[in-house]
């Protein structure tokens, strides 16, 4: 059980039998503080504020949902938001409110022109079939090209020539 939980349920018996003057003894019954009650009692109004804000940023947040047929997440919503409402609001946000009120978004499938690609292997790896034996001794059997170097702060160059072995 939750701190914020057994506030709740000293709170309800508080109030229910009137026991104002016991409150020490239930919060030591209950292993919490007696001050971390009091700070929980005094913040019962923001936290209906809040509740009621994410109440409010629900509506908001499943008609996007609902307009992308449960295929959107926090992210994809966030820009919606923006876009469309005009509404700046965080993602972190948006996931809280999506795991608080069971918004989960289906996972998307797999691409089929992926799965095509690698069944034609265009960008495969071919085999060495020189073994480093560069020199041929006739013109233009052997092409070399395709180096791929790094220079300067770790930055990448793409050089291609074609070069006779």
């Amino acid at each position: 059980m939750t701190p914020s939980e057994r506030f709740q349920l000293i709170h309800q018996t508080i109030r229910k039998h009137d026991l104002r003057r016991l409150t020490r003894y239930l919060c030591q019954i209950a292993e919490v503080s007696a001050g971390g009650y009091y700070r929980w009692s005094s913040a019962e109004e923001s936290r209906q504020l809040r509740e009621t804000a994410d109440q409010y940023d629900f509506q908001l947040i499943r008609e996007h949902f609902e307009a992308l047929n449960g295929k959107a997440g926090a992210l994809v919503i966030k820009m919606r938001l923006e876009k469309l409402n005009g509404i700046v609001m965080n993602h972190k946000k948006i996931r809280r409110i999506m795991r608080k009120f069971g918004l989960v978004a289906t996972i998307r499938q797999t691409n089929p022109y992926r799965k095509m690609a690698k069944a034609t292997q265009e960008h495969r790896t071919c085999p060495n079939l020189l073994e480093r034996q560069f020199v041929q001794g006739e013109p233009e059997k052997v092409l070399l090209t395709d180096i791929t170097i790094r220079y300067g702060s770790g930055q990448w160059a793409y050089l291609s020539c074609v070069k006779d072995g």
